[in-house]
């Protein structure tokens, strides 16, 4: 029997409890010399698990062995993709389990719908591959649980896709926030409002494209009938699948929020609401508007977003608000800067402010990319471990629970790694696995 086949089979059992912090120790030995390059497979490649690939290729460190996509007009075209760019022919896959017995590849990104995501990152850790996993890293906490703890167990370096923690915008505001320069933070607030939240307008079911693999596609999920507004992006508008606009955006802007006090604890309260108010048009399950607290032991983290509009505070679609006794700092992707009523120049007070940051000017991507190479030639610890996913992750899970369970508010057990009696909320912790898959035994 193929390795990667019988390490799939081995069963072990999960303990909350032992979810610590991987120590970069505890990775395994490097096997990359400074001039080795790295052999990567992709699986998802429409959008941005293909971006993900494009940006490592560019570094020149890359070999690209494979390609995995169950739409064969899509695997066909990154095929084609990748040889004209970059002069290298990687192998099809329709199956991203044959993938993964490529004892050549050293690492994989992982780019495909959330409900993906804890299978296929546990399947690569076990086969000894290294991991490149978008956000959110899972589409419930326990998978998010169960891929820590596959981290730790076959000691992997895994880099979760919240690219802004490598980013320079963030991390010179966060360098300014941490030297104390706006003072004490009472509040932060976070906002994502956008067109697209809304989902697809409604079309009747289909038949199932000719290209596609749609059994594969829907994986452990609950069988549905085949709707083109379900796929191909618009999938995160279905809780099968992902989680709307509270996962989509909620785990890279909260990410600001907790790393401006270096939060590493789970949610201890949440409370929210949320509601759909155009559905009749729309393909949708997940929340058209929602607001989300979060009460920290000495600062709130206020949530909201508002699909179908591309607008918000401060006119921006999106973006944080770092509110201290100080002044307030005002951040997106693109910029960030000091607002100080009339107490002086906000400009000017932005300026000097920048002064001790060393800006290469790097995008996002490229540094989140290179962060990732080097801690695999390294053995070290990313910028965004899977432990910072996994925690921003139940910031955003346990919005959308408190919603879809009825509580409105719940209260968080970390020991237990439960809701404080809410059966209703309890049931939204892990998710059914449908068909011939199982729930992975780490």
């Amino acid at each position: 029997m193929n390795r990667s086949r019988r390490v799939f089979l081995k069963n072990s059992t999960l303990s909350v409890a032992g979810l610590g912090l991987l120590q970069a120790n505890s990775l395994a030995i490097p096997k990359f010399s400074a001039n080795d390059k790295i052999n990567v497979g992709l699986i998802g490649a429409k959008n941005k698990g293909f971006n993900i690939l494009s940006h490592l290729m560019k570094t020149g460190q890359v070999n690209c062995l494979g390609i995995c996509d169950v739409d064969k007009n899509i695997l066909e075209k990154r095929i084609a993709d990748v040889k004209n760019e970059y002069g290298q022919t990687p192998k099809e896959y329709g199956d991203f389990r044959k993938l993964l017995e490529n004892d050549e590849i050293d690492a994989v990104v992982i780019g495909t719908p959330d409900h993906w995501h804890c299978l296929m990152m546990v399947y690569a850790c076990q086969a000894g591959k290294d991991v490149y996993v978008e956000k959110p890293l899972a589409n419930s906490i326990g998978e998010c649980n169960l891929m820590v703890k596959a981290a730790h167990k076959y000691k992997r370096v895994v880099q979760v896709g919240q690219q802004q923690r490598s980013g320079e915008v963030w991390n010179s505001a966060m360098q300014y926030i941490h030297s104390g320069g706006i003072g004490k933070i009472s509040r932060v607030n976070v906002w994502a409002n956008f067109e697209y939240g809304m989902g697809a307008r409604k079309v009747p079911n289909q038949a199932v494209p000719n290209e596609l693999d749609f059994d594969l596609w829907q994986g452990p999920a609950e069988k549905r009938a085949y709707n083109p507004n379900q796929v191909h992006g618009n999938w995160r508008h279905f809780w099968d699948y992902g989680g709307g606009l509270m996962t989509d955006w909620g785990v890279h802007l909260l990410d600001m929020a907790l790393w401006a006090k270096n939060i590493s604890h789970e949610p201890k309260k949440v409370l929210a609401s949320g509601a759909n108010y155009n559905t009749n048009g729309y393909s949708r399950e997940t929340y058209e508007v929602m607001d989300v607290n979060y009460p920290m032991d000495d600062y709130m983290i206020h949530w909201s977003h508002t699909a179908g509009i591309q607008t918000g505070p401060y006119d921006k679609a999106y973006g944080v608000a770092f509110i201290g006794e100080n002044g307030t700092i005002l951040a997106d992707r693109g910029d960030w800067s000091i607002r100080q009523g009339g107490k002086e120049d906000g400009e000017q007070a932005t300026k000097i402010a920048k002064e001790n940051f060393n800006y290469e000017g790097k995008s996002d991507m490229d540094n989140h990319v290179l962060d990732f190479l080097n801690c695999m030639r390294n053995r070290s610890l990313t910028k965004c471990t899977v432990e910072m996913g996994r925690n921003v992750a139940l910031y955003a899970h346990m919005g959308n629970i408190a919603v879809r369970s009825g509580a409105q508010i719940l209260d968080w057990d970390a020991n237990l790694g439960k809701f404080k009696e809410s059966k209703e909320a309890d049931q939204f912790i892990f998710p059914k696995y449908h068909g011939k898959w199982e729930l992975p035994k780490v």
